[in-house]
């Protein structure tokens, strides 16, 4: 693994502040994009054009998306549930956007209202439409591992949901584990039946840190070939509709760890410590990224 490449997809805009109760200022998402692209990050997750019905927090998504600063090199996909939030996405300049589907019958339906077999059928006119104008597409499967209304999920299903996904047209597939109830060994297991329908370099991996195994998870999934991962800024956000399930795995403690590996992730870990510290500070929050606090405590006693 020693000096490979390894992409790391930033959510935090996006996954990060989804669930945040007060409205976070249009200006402030912003300049967080632009702070992580700074920081060297490959792909910022910007936006999701979903109704604010149900995210109020996205309400902004066209402003964000039409105003934001591009960096030459990045990518600042969108997430877009349905053809509706597709055309919008296209309208604002989207030029990457996400489609997201669940290994769970019971979450897909809580998350977005239909059943998995119809979520993939309301994708398809997404991505041929993306297709027809240069969009490229990236999917998401929510409970790849469990589920907090089925409990475990079988690694078949994940793999069924991956592979409808890239034979569609996903130009990689993100598996979540949404809850973070993930083992190396489970997610090992999970990962190896997905990799039977998905190239391994079309996998990406998106680990919650609920019961602290996010960062065995990514290693389990470097062992088995993965060098895609996201991952959210002082580890901001969670599932709205996983009870408890708060904790995206750091972006600072994953280039810390890619660091001491000899993996190289072109971010500058300073810039992204800081980045953290800014967002915290006006959120109110502590960053619950261990690497950061330790470099700032560190920083601090300099």
């Amino acid at each position: 693994m020693n000096g490979e490449r390894v992409r790391i997809v930033e959510v935090g805009p996006r996954d990060g502040l989804q669930n945040e109760p007060g409205e976070v200022p249009t200006e402030v998402k912003l300049e967080l994009i632009e702070r992580l692209a700074d920081a060297g990050l490959p792909a910022v997750e910007a936006t999701a054009f979903v109704s604010p019905k149900w995210i109020p927090q996205m309400a902004d998504h066209t402003e964000v998306l039409e105003r934001l600063r591009r960096k030459p090199g990045v990518d600042y996909p969108v997430l877009t549930p349905n053809l509706k939030g597709f055309e919008a996405a296209r309208a604002a300049g989207a030029r990457e956007v996400a489609i997201f589907g669940a290994a769970s019958e019971a979450f897909s339906r809580k998350n977005i209202n239909c059943s998995i077999a119809e979520s993939l059928e309301r994708f398809q006119p997404v991505v041929r439409e993306a297709k027809k104008h240069g969009i490229k597409v990236r999917g998401y499967v929510s409970c790849v591992v469990g589920c907090p209304y089925e409990g475990d999920v079988k690694p078949a299903k994940a793999a069924e949901v991956a592979g409808a996904l890239y034979d569609m047209g996903c130009y990689e597939v993100s598996l979540g584990d949404t809850i973070g109830v993930g083992t190396p060994a489970r997610t090992k297991a999970m990962i190896e039946a997905c990799a039977s329908r998905v190239p391994m370099d079309k996998l990406a991996g998106h680990y919650h840190d609920t019961y602290g195994q996010a960062l065995a998870n990514i290693y389990a999934s470097l062992e088995c070939g993965v060098r895609t991962f996201d991952a959210s800024i002082a580890g901001l956000g969670g599932c709205p509709y996983a009870a408890g399930a708060s904790g995206n795995v750091a972006t600072e403690d994953v280039v810390y760890m890619m660091n001491g590996l000899g993996m190289r992730t072109g971010v500058d870990l300073d810039k992204l410590v800081a980045a953290g510290e800014w967002i915290c500070a006006i959120l109110k929050k502590t960053p619950s990224s261990k690497a950061g606090r330790a470099i700032s405590a560190k920083r601090a006693r300099a």
